[in-house]
């Protein structure tokens, strides 16, 4: 891009900056993703005329922390890849954590004064929600290579400087493990350094997964000779030999607890199985002895809502039965966040939420997962046995099945959109499929009552039939 062109770009932002921060309309604004992270970064509450990010790291502490992070071996191949441009061009080359702390960093020293005015320096944390828009936070916030230029940033301090990150993302447990950024003043950084750091974070991925095959063939050579039974599992969870099937996918979750030996685990199949450590990693023997109790929903209906789990049976509130219906419809789980906007909208409080998964697990002790919410026991529910019988065409079972609405009394969007759906599949399956028996079935039920259509085919029985009378 010409001088030219960067001082008309240059003055476009300057005004939406300006707009943006007093919350005025400004008829031309910058790019959707720059706008989005202004969004967010003002709703976090960042204040555009802070002066620098923050120290979050006692500088004595930060030597320990570099030799503890997984990118530590990768420095050499990162600082052979970036430093030598950061230096030819005044720039500098910053590796941080998966947060946005900064681990290293390598430049001119005029360039790395003006840098420690801002806070570019080891111990300071970059994330959008410490510091707004910037190069660093941004990309570890999309999840992709981002250039960020002068204006764009959010505080004011930082309209002279320019930064390329790339985050980079560790292929053993699939987080983001940390960003490599590049950083000048606006002039000195071209947007087409975002492509070179982009592949400086693929290399680095590259290297780790190399790394981590190795690991793997380590692990797995010692397994064989072992000849234990189980699944073997790398520190993290993968599945790496032992589960033919696939019936454990690529991952089993371990969460952040600490493991010990013989730990149950329920796995996602609702079968119960024992963790155990194992060289590295970790041996899953499945016990199929031990299957956990089902839970049984029973939400059709005017009844009330109940909950059969091991040998007792639980009246529910209104709340808590939305719940379960919700962490049934979506086996994969729930955070908090989404649970909340699934029952209340956006007028939600995850707070509330939590409390009330609290309450439940008191009741239904592990067969509530956290992180995200999720049941972990074997699910019998009327609604989803609904759902069977409508994907086989199955009137006959379906008039059996159908009681009624789905929570008739909840207000949740999500459940109001869920009993919707499943009352006009059920009626519009027995209007094409259903005998005169399975109308009348479902001319009991809460909606049949008064549904004028099935009501006329009923009419139309014979005169000694009793049904064509009522």
């Amino acid at each position: 891009m010409s001088y030219a062109r960067l001082d008309a770009y240059s003055r476009l932002l300057r005004g939406a900056h300006e707009a943006a921060t007093t919350g005025r309309v400004w008829p031309k604004s910058p790019r959707r993703l720059i706008i989005a992270s202004w969004r967010r970064s003002l709703e976090a509450g960042i204040d555009p005329e802070g002066n620098s990010a923050p120290l979050v790291w006692d500088p004595a502490h930060i030597k320990d922390i570099r030799h503890a992070h997984p990118l530590q071996p990768l420095l050499p191949l990162l600082t052979q890849t970036l430093s030598g441009l950061a230096h030819e061009t005044g720039n500098i080359m910053i590796v941080t954590d998966g947060d946005g702390r900064i681990l290293w960093r390598e430049g001119g020293k005029t360039t790395l004064r003006r840098a420690d005015q801002v806070g570019l320096a080891d111990g300071h944390q970059w994330s959008e929600h410490k510091v707004g828009t910037n190069g660093i936070g941004t990309a570890l916030a999309m999840g992709r290579p981002t250039h960020v230029y002068s204006e764009e940033h959010l505080l004011r301090v930082l309209h002279v400087w320019s930064c390329s990150a790339a985050p980079i993302t560790d292929p053993d447990s699939g987080r983001v493990i940390g960003c490599v950024d590049v950083s000048g003043t606006a002039r000195s950084l071209h947007p087409a350094t975002v492509a070179l750091v982009a592949a400086t974070a693929k290399l680095a991925e590259t290297q780790l997964a190399v790394r981590m095959h190795e690991r793997d063939q380590h692990l797995r050579r010692h397994f064989e000779s072992a000849r234990r039974p189980g699944v073997l599992l790398s520190p993290t969870g993968r599945v790496i030999s032992g589960d033919p099937s696939g019936s454990l996918g690529d991952r089993v979750h371990l969460g952040g607890q600490m493991h010990f030996p013989g730990q149950r685990m329920i796995l996602r199949d609702g079968t119960v199985a024992l963790l155990e450590p194992f060289s590295d990693g970790f041996l899953l023997r499945p016990t199929p002895s031990a299957t956990p109790s089902t839970l049984t929903l029973t939400f059709l209906g005017e009844g009330t809502p109940t909950a059969s789990f091991g040998d007792r049976e639980r009246p529910l509130s209104l709340r808590h039965a939305e719940i379960l219906a919700l962490l049934a419809l979506h086996p994969h789980g729930l955070t908090a966040e989404q649970l909340s906007f699934h029952l209340y909208g956006d007028d939600g409080n995850p707070v509330t939420i939590r409390a009330e998964i609290h309450r439940l697990r008191a009741q239904l002790g592990d067969a509530i997962a956290a992180k995200p919410y999720r049941l972990t026991c074997p699910i019998e529910a009327d609604f989803l046995e609904l759902r069977r019988h409508l994907s086989a065409n199955d009137s006959s079972a379906l008039a059996r099945a159908y009681t009624g609405p789905l929570l008739l009394r909840s207000e949740s969007p999500e459940i109001r959109r869920e009993r919707d759906e499943l009352e006009v599949q059920v009626r519009a399956c027995l209007l094409r499929h259903g005998c005169a028996n399975e109308l009348w079935a479902y001319v009991q039920t809460a909606n049949g009552r008064d549904d004028y259509e099935i009501l006329e085919r009923l009419a139309a029985l014979p005169p000694t039939d009793p049904r064509a009378a009522a």
